[in-house]
């Protein structure tokens, strides 16, 4: 079985949403063992930095940050889509979310943030 783990920023940050929304929100992210050997499929987005893969599911105006490790799908953040169209917007990057996001110095940030939280297994 599939294990998915949330560290305390991701929690914290589904936490915020009234119960209804949380519930569909996870709902939503539905990602398979099959799914973890197809994830080049428009589902899902890829961003590296060094050697790292970090992974993007769209889930209407949430945006999953996960990577794949020992078999867990680690979910690093949870953030709202306006956070990032706004920056793309205001940089007016002329490439794709994901080629910006992997660019910026600040979305590593972030994720680093939550690579480094502990887990909630």
């Amino acid at each position: 079985m599939l294990q998915i783990v949330f560290n305390e920023i991701s929690a914290a940050e589904i936490s915020q949403l009234d119960t209804l929304d949380q519930l569909e929100l996870l709902d939503s992210f539905r990602v398979t063992e099959d799914d973890l050997e197809h994830l080049d499929d428009d589902r899902f987005g890829k961003m590296v930095r060094n050697v790292k893969i970090l992974h993007r599911f769209r889930s209407k105006d949430w945006r999953f940050y996960f990577e794949v490790a020992d078999g867990k799908v680690i979910v690093h953040r949870i953030l709202h889509k306006n956070t990032f169209q706004d920056f793309l917007f205001r940089s007016k990057l002329p490439v794709g979310e994901d080629e910006a996001l992997a660019q910026s110095k600040q979305f590593w940030r972030l994720i680093d943030e939550g690579r480094n939280a502990k887990t909630l297994d």
